[in-house]
């Protein structure tokens, strides 16, 4: 009997040391709200989503330097509006890698259109 508990203790050591611990990183989601404001004197910005391609209004980017390219046209004082349309086969994945890098640029309010 006292050989059993030492090999389930065993195994359990085993697993425990073995097994990987990852924080998985949190993307904040608010709901869309109506607001009766002004309009804009700065006009959208927007940026299409694609499994395979990323573009700001019209110009292909890579997502590395996605946070260079809007923090140029982003404004704290002002936030401009950044309308994001999803094409078909966007992972979540690919959705999510997108929303980490917007969430570092001051600025910019994102709203997903949704898929076309």
């Amino acid at each position: 009997m006292t050989s059993l508990i030492d090999v389930i203790f065993l195994l359990l050591l085993f697993f425990m040391l073995s097994s990987t611990f990852s924080k998985f990183a949190e993307v904040e989601l608010s709901a869309a709200v109506s607001v009766a404001a002004a309009p804009s004197e700065t006009p959208p910005i927007f940026l299409e989503l694609a499994s395979d391609i990323l573009r700001v209004n019209g110009t292909e980017h890579d997502i590395a330097t996605l946070e260079t390219v809007l923090s140029e046209q982003a404004d704290p004082q002002a936030p401009v509006a950044l309308l994001i349309s999803l094409k078909d086969g966007v992972s979540a994945q690919r959705l999510t890698d997108l929303l980490v890098v917007l969430r570092d640029i001051q600025g910019l309010n994102a709203t997903v259109l949704g898929g076309a």
